[in-house]
């Protein structure tokens, strides 16, 4: 069982990757937040951030073009640099505290939290699902992939990242905000029995409601509690800097709402924020939006 605590030791680990995507810009998002004022949002509260760590992407010149999984290597030896980085981070006993980058960064995330913990948790705030595999992928971006392979599903190079066991159980897995579901990811759900809230929860039920339910579901069975924020979550007239805006999704406040309720659990051990693309952005509002979530859930408060 989680014990609840307030973290204020973070290391901010930037992870530059755009190629899990099928647009270029994301790999500017982890500057564009930075930019946007991150570190001065976080000094104003009781966190030392004690390190910042850079994984590089570096890009392999003469891959074979695979259609059905794009810059397959490229996305495998950078989640592996990144699963180290964040292995130790979290052994050293800080938070680690993920900007991305594309989605497909929460593969590395997700095997380096998992060596660490023994039944790790994850609410997956996303349009999609990410539970795609090399069979139901529309596009081939491993982005749409990476909650599938964290399962142990998909393709065996990106599941055996830290060893071939799967890195979480299908109901340690709360996803909040999906609105775009490909049919093979629908079924993978309620196959899995995956906790899946979508739009039509959130409108029916209530952002307070749903986040209540969710922490009931992960905080009795696992040890740690991991946030994958993806601002496609977010309604597009929110957060127009991403690569694939999907109308209809979390207000401002539904949002700041879901993380202060997360903040005030006390079980967060972690969070990665990714898909903030400043080439598809407006006078930066995406990425400064980013930064104001970050606050909440790391403690700030309106009172």
């Amino acid at each position: 069982m989680i014990v609840r605590t307030v973290h204020r030791s973070v290391t901010l680990i930037k992870a530059p990757m755009e190629l899990g995507a099928g647009r270029q810009g994301v790999s500017l998002g982890p500057e564009a937040i930075l930019q946007a004022g991150l570190l001065r949002q976080l000094n104003l509260l009781p966190i030392d951030v004690n390190r910042e760590i850079t994984v590089p992407m570096l890009k392999t010149f003469g891959e074979p073009p695979n259609p059905k999984l794009k810059n397959l290597r490229d996305v495998l030896r950078f989640n592996t640099k990144l699963a180290s980085a964040v292995y130790r981070t979290a052994k050293a006993g800080a938070f680690p505290l993920v900007l991305g980058g594309d989605h497909s960064i929460a593969i590395g995330t997700v095997a380096g939290l998992a060596d660490h913990y023994r039944n790790l948790g994850i609410i997956w705030f996303d349009a999609h699902a990410d539970l795609n595999t090399v069979e139901t992928s529309p596009s081939g971006n491993i982005h749409g992939m990476p909650l599938a392979v964290c399962l142990g599903i998909g393709e065996r190079s990106l599941v055996a990242i830290n060893g071939f066991a799967p890195k979480i159980k299908p109901e340690h897995i709360v996803i909040i905000g999906a609105r775009q579901l490909d049919e093979g990811e629908k079924e993978l759900i309620r196959k899995l029995g995956i906790a899946c809230y979508t739009m039509h929860d959130i409108d029916r039920l209530g952002m307070a409601r749903i986040m209540e339910e969710a922490l009931q579901i992960v905080e009795g069975r696992t040890d740690g509690l991991h946030i994958s924020f993806d601002v496609d979550c977010l309604d597009p007239s929110v957060a127009p800097g991403t690569g694939t805006p999907v109308p209809g999704g979390l207000s401002y406040r539904e949002a700041h709402l879901a993380l202060e309720l997360l903040h005030e659990s006390g079980l967060v051990r972690s969070a990665e924020f990714v898909e903030v693309n400043p080439a598809f952005d407006v006078d930066n509002r995406t990425a400064r939006t980013a930064v104001e979530l970050i606050g909440s859930l790391m403690g700030k408060t309106i009172l």
